[in-house]
Order: C-alpha cells, then sequence, then structure tokens
C-alpha cells in the first residue's frame, strides 16, 4: 500500500464531519442548560411552574434527541475524497 493511500486510510472522518459533531455537541448542550436551572424564590414553596415549564420538559429533550441525530449523521456522513 502506498503512503498516499495509507493517509486516506488513516482519516477516519474528514473536516466536515469534525463540524457537524461540534455542531451536535453544542446542541446537546443547550438542551442539557436549557433542561437545568430554574431556582424557586422560596425554597419552602414548591412552585409547579418552574419546574414543570415547556422548556424542560419539551424543548430542552427534543433539543437533545435532534443534537444526538446530528451526531449520527456526522459519524455516518462519506467524507469528500479529493484525488
Amino acid at each position: 500500500m502506498s503512503d498516499k493511500n495509507q493517509k486516506k486510510a488513516d482519516a477516519l472522518f474528514g473536516k466536515e464531519n469534525y463540524v457537524w459533531m461540534a455542531i451536535g455537541a453544542v446542541i446537546i448542550a443547550l438542551g442539557m442548560f436549557l433542561m437545568s436551572g430554574g431556582k424557586n424564590q422560596d425554597p419552602k414553596v414548591f412552585d409547579y411552574n418552574v419546574v414543570y415549564s415547556t422548556t424542560r420538559i419539551t424543548i430542552a429533550p427534543i433539543l437533545i434527541i435532534l443534537g444526538l441525530l446530528v451526531e449520527v449523521y456526522a459519524i455516518f456522513k462519506k467524507s469528500k475524497t479529493t484525488e
């Protein structure tokens, strides 16, 4: 096997794959950030609207799943090979 072919065989992902992986990681981190937080003013009082807000129980999990799908796409995406 020549050196040129060996370098192609060694490169598992291309630059575009890593960019997509970074985008997926940012989306997942954003979903985790939106799911956390929500501190009550008075710790002795349970505020249903803060704990079970639409952002926490709907938007954040959708973002996390979307980020995971972007990661799967980034892994399976064929990198462009130039000869």
